[in-house]
């Protein structure tokens, strides 16, 4: 039972009675900070997970008029690297890394474009790389990561 704000009464005041709101209201504005912070814990995740893999960090969060890129990171072999990270809580619509559709992909490659003719790269080979995270309560965090997941 919650109590909440005072309701006068003749000659006093007392304790009103009031529902918990947190099994029936939706809050669209703690929900998307939920995700966008879910989200930046697993770009960061992410970044370490390739690191260890012999990846170095180019940029995070690349955001240009075509498009964002969460991390942009150079391999071993020299090339760039574009990563997408997809961080989920649960896989009830499938896996977070089949959540990057066509469209996705299309602005991945346009802002991919981008970074490479403002930063004047043409002489290297590049790749997208997409990194799922799902995160379920007691168990393990589950990281997929795909190599060269699509071509442009």
């Amino acid at each position: 039972m919650c109590f909440g704000r005072l309701l006068q009464e003749t000659g006093g005041w007392r304790a009103a009675e009031i529902k918990p709101r947190c099994a029936m209201i939706f809050n669209r504005q703690r929900h998307s900070a939920e995700r966008r912070s879910l989200g930046r814990w697993g770009e960061k995740r992410c970044e370490r997970f390739l690191k260890r893999k012999g990846l170095k960090t180019l940029a995070r969060n690349y955001c240009c008029a075509a498009g964002e890129i969460d991390l942009i990171m150079v391999d071993t072999d020299r090339s760039i690297v574009f990563v997408e990270v997809r961080t989920s809580t649960q896989e009830t619509f499938g896996p977070p890394e089949q959540s990057v559709t066509l469209p996705k992909k299309a602005k991945l490659l346009r802002a991919a474009r981008t970074f490479l003719a403002a930063h004047d790269i043409s002489d290297r080979p590049f790749r997208f790389d997409v990194v799922g995270i799902t995160v379920r309560r007691r168990e393990p965090v589950e990281m997929r990561h795909y190599r060269n997941a699509f071509s442009p």
